[in-house]
């Protein structure tokens, strides 16, 4: 069956379900139901399952980031395929992998599993990122974006809480989690084939490599949220279970008010970004991440409790959420046809450290756990200093504060 083509301006003529913003809010709903579910049991199954230490976590993780270093070859599938056509498939490996997830209890199982979910997840998000900037208007993106993130900690909120309210009462082993959530997200990425037509955006998208000198700014801070980023997806969960002992149902409640959290402030981050800007945002975000990570470090350098641990941990993800800033800066910024070759040379900068970095931290945590942290705290600092050169209000030709009056480069 041929699915039709149709113009985002035909498409507002369409069921406001079949529309491009509610495709967007359902994919947004359907990858947590997969990978929340995979990332709240992972840390207590590679521990029961094959004996991990923080050793193999770090190389369990830098595996899983190799996708996102290789995510540049979206450009090269955008060959064959259109971007809201391999946004689809994407997600269904990553429901498809998670499902089966339990039936490879060993480390080389776990990490070559690990590989194919993490090859679904990252194609997916580089894709999707780029249709979101593309679909939603530049107006109204900062709030949109933002109802998109408290969609996708609401469907990781339930998920979390059926984990808690069924994990211990029921006996429930890990492959039937696995599978059931794995399976519904493979699920609704068939509904999303099937249900929608191919939405043409206005401007027709760059298929080769895009490296722009006037978005340098951009890159580097991509560079520096990956690196930084790695340590908190690594380490700061896996803290709670190696020194805590936090069970399965204990790391879920721990995530399920994490992103209730995040369900509710993520609406007004987004007016908040379009109201003050992104530059101001993203301030704020890197000054409360570098005060975040010391305190980590004080767990081990001041011997914190657990109670500290824990809201360290949702304060953190809340600074973490204001991240989509970031993809409103370059929206800001971008000749528009580079959009979907520049999210994908950007996730390629975001995942450069996390190939390398999760696996040397890991022996760098068996030695010293606080110098992770106070690792972590520096990379905030220097992204602290770069969002200091955003202006308040960047367009094409004042990508920085040094570059008001230059011309846009036709590079």
């Amino acid at each position: 069956m041929r699915v039709p083509t149709i113009t985002l301006k035909d498409a507002a003529h369409l069921p406001r379900w079949r529309q491009p913003a509610f495709l967007l809010f359902l994919m947004a709903a359907a990858m947590p139901i997969a990978f929340s579910t995979w990332s709240a049991l992972l840390n207590n199954f590679v521990k029961e399952a094959a004996g991990f230490t923080g050793v193999e976590i770090g190389w369990l993780h830098t595996v899983r980031e190799i996708p996102g270093f290789l995510a540049i070859g979206v450009i090269v599938l955008l060959w064959v395929m259109r971007e809201q056509v391999l946004a689809v498939l994407a997600l269904g490996l990553l429901g498809a992998t998670t499902a089966v997830t339990a039936m490879f209890p060993t480390l080389g199982g776990i990490l070559t599993i690990t590989l194919l979910s993490s090859i679904g997840f990252h194609y997916f998000e580089t894709v999707n990122q780029s249709l979101q900037l593309q679909w939603i208007d530049r107006k109204r993106a900062p709030q949109t974006i933002g109802w998109i993130v408290a969609i996708g900690s609401g469907a990781s909120m339930v998920a979390y809480g059926l984990i808690v309210l069924t994990w211990k009462t029921f006996d429930l082993s890990y492959g039937l989690v696995y599978g059931i959530s794995g399976g519904l997200t493979l699920a609704i990425a068939i509904f999303a084939a099937l249900a929608y037509p191919q939405f043409e955006a206005p401007d027709p998208q760059h298929k080769h490599f895009v490296l722009r000198r006037r978005y340098w700014l951009y890159y580097v801070m991509q560079f520096m949220a990956g690196a930084r980023r790695q340590i908190f997806v690594v380490f700061a969960a896996f803290m709670m279970v190696e020194r805590f002992g936090f069970e399965v149902h204990e790391v879920t409640a721990l995530f399920l008010v994490n992103y209730f959290v995040n369900m509710i402030a993520a609406p007004f981050m987004g007016h908040a970004v379009g109201h003050y800007g992104e530059r101001a945002a993203l301030i704020f975000e890197h000054g409360g991440l570098l005060l975040v990570f010391l305190a980590y470090g004080g767990i081990y350098w001041f011997g914190w409790g657990v109670f500290v641990a824990a809201a360290l941990y949702v304060i953190d993800h809340l600074f973490f959420s204001l991240a989509f800033a970031l993809k409103t800066y370059f929206q800001k910024i971008a000749d528009p046809q580079d959009i979907a070759p520049t999210a994908a040379v950007a996730f390629t900068i975001n995942h450069i450290a996390a190939v390398f970095l999760p696996a040397a931290l890991g022996y760098l945590w068996v030695v010293s756990p606080g110098a992770v942290f106070g690792l972590a705290a520096a990379m905030a600092a220097v992204s602290l200093l770069l969002a200091l050169l955003i202006p308040r209000h960047p367009e094409p030709g004042f990508e920085t504060i040094f570059a008001r009056g230059l011309p846009v480069a036709a590079e």
